[in-house]
């Protein structure tokens, strides 16, 4: 079993933010642009300015035991492991541990077929598939890959979450914000096979069409609607909205950020936020949302901020994985549709 999660850098210098930024970033499924464009980018207007900022960021939420992102991981990989009768190995797409490495780790163990499951509810080109792609890049023809396809709206993985909420909505509160991270609106429309559905027609979401297998949109909302259906939620109760945007090209909408400073002024003054988009609290969550959200949120005249935590090592979240795990074994899931 191999489980794949974002990464973080090393740690919250500078130098290895920096470092990380630049792996990250120059992937060309998170900056799909052509290659001199994306060279313009990263190293005149990203690299020389992002870092210090987002080794800010990093320092408020470090922990003594590291990265929080790679510390809810590996809690999680033990937890499997303690589980399953089956080597397990925990890599990251960008930074440590690499997936290069957790392959060869299973190769050496003799395995000779391997379980993915890219830590990403959702399917995104910028997340899922660059999983997808460097692991069968890394491990070529060496083992039978099969993967676990987007979650986003496996009975279990949505009872995890509402497990999750509902500690934090038993004290009064006015809305429930369901936060999901970003992406560019382009890459949205690049899975269109069509070119004709996907943000260009109203409720393009909740149509029967052929691009919805691959709309991070359309799973987002499926996500959103199966959270609140199962916490019994009525629909004016939750919204949706979209975080993490970066540049200037359009991305989902509405803004998470935005959307913080307007809600007090739309009577909502008690907000409960959960960002079902990350499976383990990391920058997304504990600085963007945590600290500057809730200071957004405040400062807008807002009364009560709570920010759920993420599925990290939650008991029925492992329990999930474990059933995604007997699900293989009883009958290997097909791998994920070829995307080149």
């Amino acid at each position: 079993m191999l489980l794949v999660n974002l990464g973080s850098p090393e740690s919250p210098s500078v130098k290895d933010v920096r470092a990380y930024l630049r792996e990250f970033l120059s992937d060309p499924l998170v900056i799909d642009a052509p290659w001199l464009v994306r060279v313009l980018l990263l190293y005149g207007y990203i690299l020389p300015f992002r870092p210090k900022t987002s080794a800010h960021a990093y320092q408020q939420i470090w922990s003594p035991a590291g990265s929080p992102l790679i510390v809810h991981s590996r809690a999680l990989a033990d937890a499997l492991t303690a589980r399953l009768e089956l080597p397990v190995e925990l890599a990251m797409r960008y930074g440590k541990p690499g997936i290069m490495q957790a392959t060869d780790n299973l190769l050496r163990q003799d395995v000779r077929e391997i379980f993915l499951i890219p830590l990403y509810p959702h399917y995104a080109m910028s997340s899922y598939e660059t999983v997808v792609r460097e692991v069968q890049r890394c491990l070529a023809d060496r083992a039978t890959l099969r993967i676990q396809p987007p979650f986003y709206a496996e009975p279990s993985y949505l009872k995890s979450l509402a497990d999750v909420c509902r500690p934090q909505l038993e004290q009064p509160y006015d809305l429930l914000l369901v936060s999901f991270h970003g992406i560019p609106e382009h890459q949205v429309r690049k899975r269109d096979p069509s070119g004709c559905y996907c943000l260009n027609l109203p409720g393009c979401c909740e149509q029967p069409q052929p691009a919805r297998e691959l709309c991070y949109r359309a799973q987002c909302l499926a996500t959103a609607a199966g959270l609140a259906e199962q916490l019994g939620l009525e629909r004016s109760g939750w919204r949706v909205s979209f975080q993490s945007r970066l540049g200037r090209r359009p991305w989902l909408k509405p803004y998470t950020d935005l959307l913080l400073a307007e809600l007090p002024k739309q009577g909502i003054r008690r907000l409960r936020v959960v960002c079902p988009s990350f499976v383990s609290d990391c920058l997304e969550t504990l600085e963007e949302i945590h600290i500057r959200g809730r200071e957004t949120f405040l400062a807008a005249g807002g009364e009560s901020f709570e920010a759920i935590p993420c599925l990290n090592e939650h008991p029925p979240w492992i329990d999930t994985l474990v059933e995604f795990v007997e699900r293989w074994q009883a009958a290997p899931p097909l791998a994920f549709p070829d995307l080149a």
